[in-house]
């Protein structure tokens, strides 16, 4: 068994929706998560969360699968990019004093580590998502474990099929057709 899942697709879905749980040491969120096949062993991930207080970000997350036992259950890693509105805590280092600052607009750079499982149209999974701060925070990094619940709107098999017609439907306008090879063909002589 473990010989054949080497072989297959690193996931079982073309697209889902859902939503996604995130915990930090600053903040708890509730965000929606969309994932979207755009090769064969590679998704896009947008996520929105808030806090509904203090922070709300935005992340677009490239990431790679690969089945771990099955093309329904497999681990992925990627990265992305992220920007939103979070607070901060600024230290002075002369005074001790620390300072909380809110609404900071924020950009950044994620990594992204996980596993997934997909049950019944369902796609759940658990990740760990750091974030490396560009613009807009004090703190350099902060890291975040996401609990993720994705209902599955296109299956693997179903966008494969789209895949396959397309690719036919190119190969098919490529062709020449028989009478103008033959028509070449005595042409030349």
């Amino acid at each position: 068994m473990l010989g054949w899942s080497a072989l297959s697709y690193g996931q079982r879905y073309g697209s889902a929706v859902g939503l996604r749980l995130g915990s930090n040491d600053f903040s708890r969120t509730v965000g929606i998560s969309a994932t979207q096949r755009v090769l064969r062993h590679t998704t896009l991930e947008g996520i929105i969360q808030s806090d509904f207080s203090r922070n709300t970000t935005s992340h677009l997350l490239l990431r790679n699968h690969k089945p771990l036992i099955s093309k329904r259950f497999n681990y992925y890693y990627g990265a992305g990019f992220s920007f939103g509105y979070e607070e901060s805590f600024v230290k002075n280092r002369v005074t001790r004093e620390i300072t909380h600052t809110y609404a900071n607009p924020t950009t950044g750079v994620d990594l992204v580590v996980g596993v997934e499982a997909t049950v019944l149209g369902t796609v759940v999974s658990l990740d760990y998502k750091p974030n490396f701060n560009m613009a807009g925070r004090e703190e350099f990094a902060r890291g975040q474990v996401g609990v993720s619940a994705r209902w599955v709107l296109v299956t693997g098999k179903e966008q494969d099929k789209k895949w396959r017609k397309k690719q036919r439907a190119k190969r098919k306008a490529a062709r020449e057709p028989i009478g103008d090879r033959i028509r070449g063909v005595f042409q030349r002589n």
